[in-house]
């Protein structure tokens, strides 16, 4: 079998129907804040299951004006996973907060029951990861920061369409941030990200906090940062949106097919696949038992097209 990298040039390779949009879409000049990003917040709130979405420049900026959103301060720890990518510590570090870790479990996310025992009084918040497209044990760290009055503050960045027992990630906390780099599930042309969230107050705020803290072209309300969503990368997101319960279907279908066929090799082990979780599979995990072995064979072997 050869497995590619990317299917990039496969996704966009017959897109007459996008060139069109984008074609019409720069003849009116409106490239900021515009328009069709209106309807891909709104869209994307609805695909999600949210009142409100946010459009921002990244998922590691969605992840960093959540925080700032939540008054995350210098100073003030942030729980999150052992296991992670680099960013999510990154929006941490990047307010001067303290990144305090807690080991993954065998679903390679964030164990729950070893949350509370790094709790202090300087804790603020948990930024619980859907790694890989896995969901941790939402109940439990939602109950858990109620209890001790934290945010939770969702790094669903690989999780779009996750759930966990049939909510969706990015409803459970706070806010929920996601990515739209384009090796993620839904993906744009460049960088972009978008934040999810329920209420009123934190979604004003995410504007504002995007925008230079502008409240229109000549008030400024609070200091932000140069963190939109260009409008042009909503068109983008506009015409893939719709294919994203396709996606992530397909997703599946393929993990169950790998699942199905490496579970018979000996010295392979599938991690467990609980039923209350629909994972999506940003990646494709196993155990193997000659870890360093696999991964020779498989540099030898790699697809090159």
């Amino acid at each position: 079998m050869k497995v590619r990298y990317s299917y990039l040039k496969q996704q966009f390779s017959n897109c007459p129907s996008l060139w069109k949009k984008l074609k019409l879409f720069v003849a009116t000049g409106d490239f900021t804040l515009g328009k069709e990003l209106k309807i891909f917040e709104s869209k994307f709130a609805k695909l999600i299951g949210t009142k409100y979405a946010v459009g921002v420049n990244s998922g590691t900026d969605a992840l960093k004006l959540s925080l700032k959103a939540a008054n995350i301060k210098h100073g003030d720890e942030v729980i999150t996973a052992a296991n992670t990518f680099v960013a999510t510590v990154g929006a941490i570090n990047e307010l001067g907060a303290k990144i305090v870790f807690v080991d993954c479990d065998d679903t390679f996310c964030i164990d729950a029951n070893k949350i509370e025992e790094k709790i202090t009084k300087n804790t603020k918040a948990i930024v619980p990861v859907h790694f890989t497209g896995y969901m941790p044990n939402m109940k439990k760290i939602t109950q858990i920061a109620k209890k001790y009055k934290l945010k939770v503050i969702e790094d669903a960045c690989q999780s779009i369409l996750g759930s966990y027992k049939k909510k969706n990630a990015g409803t459970w906390g706070f806010s929920g941030a996601f990515s739209l780099h384009p090796l993620k599930n839904i993906n744009v042309w460049s960088d972009g990200g978008v934040i999810t969230t329920n209420d009123k107050k934190t979604f004003n705020k995410l504007c504002l906090l995007r925008n230079h803290g502008l409240k229109d072209r000549d008030h400024m309300d609070i200091f932000g940062y140069n963190s939109r969503l260009d409008t042009i990368q909503a068109v983008v997101g506009n015409w893939i949106l719709p294919k994203a319960k396709k996606i992530s279907d397909q997703r599946i279908k393929n993990a169950s097919y790998l699942d199905n066929g490496l579970r018979k090799i000996k010295g392979i082990t599938i991690p467990e696949r609980k039923k209350n979780i629909r994972i999506v599979y940003h990646l494709y995990i196993i155990f193997a038992s000659q870890r360093d072995a696999l991964l020779k064979y498989c540099i030898k072997k790699r697809y090159r097209g």
